[in-house]
């Protein structure tokens, strides 16, 4: 046990400078994205540069990947919020209809099998563990760019299985960093439900 204890300590306390700078950004950038404010995404474009690098540096390509996905869909999360509106009229909070919610369950399994087993052919670490974590951050990250309430409960499930591949890998930081992600993102669903329900007719 204290050999378990030691190997974790030196993890965290060996950790990059630019692990911990991608991990303080991450929190930043959740807890202004609760509060649904903009400079979320200014920050989040920061964070997962950093993060990415980290990542391809781990061999955890399907983590890799999914910073560059996050970058592209900040980017136009960054638009789409904006675009047309002001403080008076942000983007509303919704549900996701019935069918869009069965298509988007179906598209981030698809996602989820087929990234898997590319990752598993190119010899990543943790393939499909990893690729879960790709797949639902993927249809979590587009779902939020659109204000959709879903992409908070996506989150907390894909948080929950990052917590297990960064840990096995030796990334305490960013264990813990997705162990905080995951408490948030329960309160960024309630957070974001109580806005819906407050401008609701």
């Amino acid at each position: 046990m204290s050999e378990i204890l030691h190997g974790i300590w030196a993890g965290i306390s060996g950790a990059s400078v630019w692990e911990q700078v991608a991990t303080g950004l991450g929190l930043l950038g959740v807890t202004l994205m609760i509060r649904q404010n903009v400079w979320t995404f200014p920050v989040g474009l920061v964070q997962v540069a950093i993060f990415g690098w980290v990542c391809f540096e781990g061999r955890l390509y399907s983590e890799t990947a999914l910073q560059v996905m996050f970058f592209a869909a900040l980017a136009y999360g960054w638009v789409h919020w904006t675009r047309g509106r002001d403080a008076a009229h942000p983007l509303p909070v919704t549900w996701l209809s019935p069918q869009a919610r069965l298509a988007w369950g179906a598209g981030t399994l698809a996602l989820w099998l087929g990234w898997g087993t590319l990752m598993h052919r190119v010899g990543a670490d943790l393939a499909y563990a990893d690729a879960f974590v790709f797949a639902v951050s993927v249809a979590s990250q587009w779902l939020q760019a659109r204000k959709q309430l879903e992409n908070w409960i996506g989150w907390m499930v894909a948080n929950a299985v990052a917590i297990g591949v960064f840990w096995t890998k030796g990334y305490y930081w960013f264990a813990v960093l997705y162990a905080v992600f995951g408490l948030m993102a329960v309160a960024g669903f309630r957070a974001w439900r109580r806005t819906m329900r407050e401008a609701a007719p």
